[in-house]
């Protein structure tokens, strides 16, 4: 009977994740459809909205580790998503080569991709300094993470809704109007997205603490640390929604929106400390957490680096030798994983 109980925990683990990934995709879509319904810029939708929604799986996962006491599991979800979502990019950069997907997107990307550098550094100093001071229930390493992240998203939409207005001059120079009349049929779609929204992300809510605690107890019984647990099978898991995100808006054309939302999902998981460290009783968050999590950082800060420099190099003619690019960050993400491991 003992094998059988050890069973348990896996296939706890895989119910959960498939409940997390199948409404994490349809929060997903329905995320996109409030998008188009009420005329959000592209860029902002990518980085905020959808980076949000599909995100969700992460905050709930990690916050209902730091529940159960468990602040590497949490951490190692939120940095491991970081290097999954950058392994996304590559797997679609490599898929679909035809499409030139990094040269499609825009270069206002790099804003939010510098801000996602910028967090995950900040984190990463926050886990080596293992000294952060708690006030008020929360440390103050969390709070300047979600400060900054304010800040630099509202950047991003100044930077979006300049852009928005030259296309508004731009079109009225050409004689058109983008403004469109407001439709019972509108309305009623919002509605209904909106409510299917909510409803997904209810079930997201139910289904991840019971993905936070049968990974832990998987932790527990292989003898693996909760910090490669928590980087590898959670990080891959909870970053599910972005990849099936990233690879329809990819096939619809919407380059801006994948790469968006992955960037924008990276900056988001940081913000997310925030909230595990309000769900975390065990002091300072940061100061629980495990060094090795700062090698995560910094292995993702790498990756995010070189898919920034994909996306600005802008030569028509892309060699291997000169621009690796997806290669490269396929075989960076698994020497990531190893090294975690050893």
């Amino acid at each position: 009977m003992g094998w059988l109980e050890g069973l348990v925990p896996w296939a706890i683990f895989l119910l959960s994740a498939a409940v997390i990934v199948y409404a994490g995709t349809k929060l997903s879509r329905y995320g996109d459809q409030i998008a188009s319904l009420t005329g959000l810029g592209g860029l902002w939708i990518g980085s905020v909205l959808m980076a949000g929604a599909t995100s969700l799986p992460e905050v709930f996962t990690t916050v209902s580790a730091a529940l159960i006491d468990s602040p590497d599991l949490a951490a190692g979800d939120l940095f491991g998503a970081g290097m999954t979502n950058m392994l996304t990019l590559a797997l679609i950069d490599l898929f679909h080569r035809q499409k030139k997907v990094w040269q499609q997107a825009t270069l206002d990307h790099a804003l939010s991709a510098g801000l996602a550098i910028f967090l995950t550094g900040l984190a990463a100093f926050f886990v080596l300094h293992g000294s952060d001071v708690k006030h008020g229930g929360v440390g103050l390493g969390s709070m300047l993470l979600l400060l900054f992240y304010i800040f630099g998203m509202r950047l991003v939409f100044r930077q979006e809704n300049m852009r928005r207005r030259q296309r508004e001059i731009e079109l009225v120079v050409e004689g058109q109007s983008e403004e469109e009349a407001k439709q019972p049929s509108k309305r009623e779609g919002l509605r209904r997205a909106s409510l299917g929204f909510t409803v997904t992300a209810l079930a997201l809510l139910v289904a991840a603490p019971f993905l936070a605690g049968s990974a832990n107890a998987i932790a527990e019984q292989s003898g693996i640390s909760a910090t490669f647990i928590g980087t590898a099978l959670l990080g891959i898991t909870t970053s599910l929604p972005e990849l099936v995100t990233a690879i329809a808006a990819v096939r619809l054309g919407a380059f801006d929106l994948a790469v968006g939302n992955l960037f924008g999902s990276n900056a988001f998981n940081m913000a997310a400390f925030f909230l595990v460290d309000v769900a975390y009783s065990g002091g300072p968050l940061f100061n629980s957490i495990s060094d090795a999590h700062a090698m995560t950082a910094l292995w993702s800060i790498l990756l995010m680096s070189t898919a920034l420099m994909g996306i600005i190099y802008r030569v028509e003619e892309r060699y291997m030798l000169i621009e690796p690019d997806s290669f490269l960050i396929i075989l960076g993400y698994c020497l990531g994983l190893w090294l975690l491991f050893q």
